[in-house]
């Protein structure tokens, strides 16, 4: 009888779980669906049999350079990721092997920064922007989304540090390990699960930032949000049109989801099982 209930309690949770994927996935798969219809074929209403037409990716190709902005959106995702990283790696050993007693007020500090709206500081952040040169550059950006992000990472890279015994560290110190030894060579390798996920997660949060871009960037700095964002006229929206840059925007980050997914769960739980 138990066999039973757990065989039929396992069934239950694959279906939920498939239904809750289903439900998750079904805006990209719309959207993708979408791109392949004609505009007359997207603004009629909701069908899922798409007249598979690529017309809608050769005029996005054809008005638009997707090249330049895909580039863009390697750099600053990249580019901020590696950056917060450096000043994460630190920060965040620090808190978890040399606590004080404002360390946790610290990281809640640097966390309630995540709960202000983007739109409260857009004003002195596009002055400053705009009075350093900055606006529209690729070096603005990357610092700015480093920045964004840098509280995320290392709240992260604090939860997997504290899961490392400090006993490692202390005989390290004892054979004459330095802070660098120490960081690169003994706590960065045990780490690596963590970080990894760390790195993942803030390259896909800074691939889909569009608020900053759209913002801070005109041509030369423009990411694929920005790339997507073209696509609307004050004519309307090409549905169409809009669905195809979407789907080129999503996909290779999408690639990159489905290819690391094992590596990046595997980042999110670790230490959750001693």
């Amino acid at each position: 009888m138990a066999r039973a209930v757990s065989k039929n309690a396992k069934i239950g949770y694959t279906i939920a779980a498939w239904t809750v994927a289903l439900v998750i996935f079904f805006p990209i798969l719309y959207t993708i669906i979408t791109s392949l219809k004609t505009e007359q074929e997207a603004i009629e209403g909701f069908n899922l049999i798409p007249s598979f037409t690529f017309e809608s990716y050769q005029t996005v190709q054809s008005q638009n350079d997707y090249f330049k902005p895909f580039m863009n959106s390697v750099i600053l995702s990249v580019g901020s990721t590696i950056l917060a990283l450096i000043v994460a790696i630190p920060a965040a050993w620090a808190m978890a092997f040399s606590p004080t007693k404002r360390t946790k007020d610290i990281l809640m500090w640097m966390l309630s920064t995540k709960m202000m709206p983007a739109v409260a500081v857009l004003v002195p952040i596009y002055l400053i922007f705009l009075r350093t040169g900055l606006m529209d550059t690729r070096i603005g950006l990357t610092v700015l989304l480093m920045l964004i992000n840098l509280p995320i990472v290392v709240w992260m890279l604090y939860t997997y540090f504290r899961e490392i015994p400090g006993e490692i560290l202390e005989a390290a110190r004892m054979d004459g390990a330095g802070l660098r030894e120490e960081i690169v060579h003994i706590l960065a390798p045990m780490a690596v699960p963590g970080i990894a996920s760390t790195l993942l997660l803030n390259v896909i949060l800074a691939w889909n930032e569009s608020f900053w871009t759209i913002q801070l960037t005109t041509t030369n700095a423009a990411p694929l949000s920005a790339f997507i964002a073209s696509f609307s006229s004050p004519q309307g929206l090409f549905w169409a049109k809009l669905s195809a840059a979407s789907t080129l925007a999503i996909g290779p980050i999408l690639i990159l989801g489905w290819f690391s997914q094992k590596q990046l769960v595997r980042g999110l739980t670790f230490g959750a099982v001693k």
